[in-house]
């Protein structure tokens, strides 16, 4: 059953734009309204949760804690959908003589008053045809309808007509608008991606209904929408798996923080919050990095034999003295041989533990080799005199007896060699040796370590070891984070101790406050009868802990590096290296995973050569690919440039093909790069002026033009910020631009990003792809050959 019938048309033939506009405003409004009062009443049950609930102390407790988790959820999820609440209406053909449906498809399902839907869920199934009725195959449909608001106002409506003879003659005359996407396309940017929720083709969706389970990779080309279908791959999940997911959550990895700024309201504006948005420079809690290396460094870095590189200096951290042990020890020389070191050091490591918890091991094994040794040499001295006495034939019987006892006992037994280690333990000389054998390590001190002496890296040759060398105290780069990731891996925490010691303090915490809630019920005279009925003194010091402030879902996980994420989505896939896809694949053992990206637009030196490289090693033959081969975004005058450098980097790659052929063709400009401020202004004067005051402009420069440019630009924002978004001109490198796309595009210094880099053809593509308005291409001398079609 449909929501409603579809409205009334104005019977005046030159009202009838008017009149649909109208019509549509009316049921509009009617759903800001019930999304309103939706709003007080998660509202009023935020406030009511904390009393809510019955039976037990302990199920009221439980029950209260649900309810505001839920009303908390629910509310985030209200508040994210007011941007464009309805953007989508459907009517089916009629049917056996009955009128057909009418659906209205927005960012949430409501329901009125009696529990009839009066708005339907995009992602579920009712609303599919929205997004799959083509001209070919419309399905049941008649019209599509788009609703384009502003706030809450309807302000155009776009129609796509399936079956005119299913409209009678004053629908027909409410037909209205141009092709909906097209009109997204033309809008200008804003700095962040534009809600497109309403404009996904059936391309785009098969991508975002695809099923959960498995490795999906999306190939598309620059324009073809991969990231949108992406984002709302992710929401539908969601909605679809949401018992799965709700309790894992999932993580999108982007390129940079001003694409993760560009997305950040995609999500909530679906409907949508417990996802984790990073870099790879922030998938280590507790590091945020940003800087990248040079090509050659990224390489080695990136090299899957890094692992091997990371674990040989983990295992030099395992030391064995040649000769053995000495320690001296009050006035004793302590002493464990070197074949003994060596059993304890094997032992230990054949716990096939991280290095931090064989630690303990190795230091317990050590300790009592310690102990025994001084036990032995403490007995060798009380033997000299008696041994003395017997060899002189004075030792009476009885004393021989003794001596035979002795001998066949233990030298220590279980208490004695745990107070002698204990003792031990606590001799700076001691710990200080220990410590120099199994070090305790963080990640950073290994790496840190590893870059000041490359040497230990065996599995390197000698020219890349030299690659890895840094000063000390370096900011970490972007190529560090899979290398720390990698050793926390094989370090471990070893928190045994501290474990201990949480356990004891909450077990004193939890005595002090049932003893203070004892005095408090002994006080009140009510206390028999609150024990009666089940509430005593463990009751009231439970009900009034403070357990401070619970954490979502994506909060937990983005603090733990060991989180097992329900799917990951990587967005620009294709640069990452082979260390950052394990670092990946550990955040996600279940390999439900949407792999996004064009191994045309490979920037990296370390990135993908192609998607079998990187994923064959954990999923070999078990990934799908699903190719997105139309560009929405680049207008076909821009793209036929594109293709031609593409065709002569990249000659195994198809470009997707342009549906748009509405703006100008490139230019070519020779002009010094002190007068780029006057050409920034005429060409924000062509995209800026429109009725929703919009437009960007970005200047893609070469990384040796990008001092002249930011002096000639002072006004202009700079780099991969998410500040940069908000302001009309940004300077960025082609990687800084990478997933980004702006009205207008003036690529500087063509030749010097070819030149760059080894992927610098790559580069370039994806800098002549960023426009969907105007491109003009500024260099000093000749133009490459590459672009030699573009006319000056």
């Amino acid at each position: 059953m449909g929501i409603r019938q579809a409205p009334p048309v104005n019977p005046d033939p030159a009202g009838g734009r008017e009149a649909a506009l109208r019509t549509e405003q009316e049921y509009v409004s009617h759903l800001y309204a019930r999304l309103d009062e939706e709003r007080a009443a998660a509202e009023e049950s935020l406030r009511a949760a904390p009393v809510a609930g019955g039976g037990s102390v302990i199920q009221a407790r439980v029950e209260s804690t649900v309810a505001t988790e839920e009303a908390a959820r629910r509310l985030a999820r209200l508040g994210g959908v007011e941007p464009g609440l309805c953007f989508g209406r459907i009517d089916h053909r009629p049917a056996d003589g009955e009128p057909g449906d009418t659906f209205y498809i927005g960012r949430i399902g409501l329901r009125d008053a009696d529990h009839e839907p009066i708005l339907i869920d995009w992602r579920a199934a009712a609303a599919r045809p929205f997004y799959t009725a083509t001209t070919v195959a419309p399905g049941t449909l008649a019209r599509r309808r788009h609703l384009h608001l502003r706030g809450r106002r309807v302000v155009r409506l776009d129609d796509e007509v399936f079956d005119l003879d299913a409209l009678d003659e004053e629908q027909r005359r409410e037909i209205t608008g141009e092709a909906a996407l097209l009109a997204a396309l033309r809008r200008g940017r804003t700095g962040r991606m534009s809600d497109v929720v309403a404009t996904i083709q059936r391309e785009q969706d098969q991508v975002i209904r695809s099923d959960l389970h498995g490795v999906l990779v999306v190939q598309g080309g620059p324009g073809t929408g991969k990231t949108v279908a992406a984002l709302h791959r992710a929401a539908y999940l969601l909605y679809t798996h949401r018992d799965v997911l709700e309790r894992r959550g999932v993580l999108i990895v982007g390129p940079n923080a001003t694409f993760l700024r560009y997305i950040e309201q995609v999500l909530p504006g679906l409907g949508e919050t417990d996802v984790v948005l990073a870099t790879v420079g922030e998938l280590y809690p507790g590091v945020r990095a940003s800087a990248s290396d040079e090509p050659a460094v990224a390489v080695v870095k990136g090299d899957p034999r890094m692992a091997d590189a990371v674990e040989e200096a983990v295992r030099a951290r395992q030391r064995i003295p040649e000769g053995g042990l000495k320690v001296d020890v009050e006035g004793m020389t302590l002493h464990v041989d070197e074949e003994t070191c060596t059993l304890i050091r094997d032992t230990a490591r054949g716990l096939r533990l991280p290095h931090n918890v064989q630690r303990r091991r190795f230091v317990h094994d050590m300790l009592e080799a310690l102990a025994i040794d001084r036990a032995e040499q403490y007995e060798r001295l009380m033997d000299e005199p008696l041994e003395q006495i017997i060899a002189e034939g004075g030792t009476p019987p009885w004393l021989r007896e003794l001596l035979d006892e002795a001998e066949d006992a233990p030298l220590l037994d279980e208490t004695d060699l745990r107070l002698a280690k204990e003792a031990l333990w606590h001799d700076p000389s001691v710990r200080r040796a220990l410590d120099g054998l199994w070090p305790e390590t963080t990640p950073q001190q290994l790496l840190a370590g590893l870059y000041a002496d490359p040497d230990v890296a065996t599995v390197l040759t000698p020219g890349e070891r030299a690659l890895l060398r840094r000063p000390a105290g370096a900011p970490w780069t972007t190529s560090d984070v899979p290398l720390l990731d990698e050793a926390a891996e094989l370090l471990g925490v070893d928190d045994a101790a501290e474990r201990a010691r949480a356990r004891a303090a909450e077990l004193a915490r939890r005595a002090d406050d049932e003893l203070y809630a004892r005095e408090v019920l002994a006080n009140s005279g009510v206390a028999e009868m609150l024990e009666a009925g089940g509430f005593g003194a463990a009751h009231l010091a439970y009900r009034h802990e403070d357990h401070g402030p619970r954490l979502t879902t994506a909060q937990r996980a983005a603090a733990d590096r060991t989180w097992a994420y329900g799917h990951v989505i990587v967005d620009e896939a294709q640069e990452l290296s082979a260390m950052a896809w394990r670092t990946l694949m550990r955040r996600v053992p279940t390999r439900s995973m949407t792999v996004v990206g064009d191994i045309a637009q490979t920037g990296s030196a370390a990135g993908a050569a192609s998607w079998g490289d990187m994923l064959d090693p954990y999923v070999p033959g078990r990934w799908r690919e699903q190719r997105l081969l139309v560009n929405y975004r680049t207008p076909a005058a821009i793209m036929k440039v594109a293709e031609e450098v593409l065709a002569a980097v990249a000659p195994d790659q198809t470009p997707p093909v342009p549906v748009r052929d509405d703006a100008p063709p490139p230019r070519a400009l020779a002009l010094p790069v002190d007068a780029l401020a006057e050409l920034v202004r005429t060409e924000l004067n062509d995209v800026a002026p429109d009725d929703m005051g919009e437009g960007r402009l970005a200047v893609i420069t070469s990384h040796a033009r990008r001092p002249a440019v930011l002096a000639a630009l002072p006004d202009a924002a700079v780099g991969a910020t998410p500040e940069a978004l908000d302001s009309p001109t940004v300077v960025l490198t082609c990687t800084e631009a990478k997933g980004l796309e702006f009205d207008s595009v003036i690529v500087v210094d063509p030749a010097g990003m070819l030149a760059e880099s080894p992927k610098g053809g790559q580069d370039l593509y994806v800098a002549l792809t960023r426009a969907t308005r105007h491109l003009t291409i500024v260099h000093n001398g000749d133009l490459p050959p590459l672009l030699a079609g573009v006319e000056g």
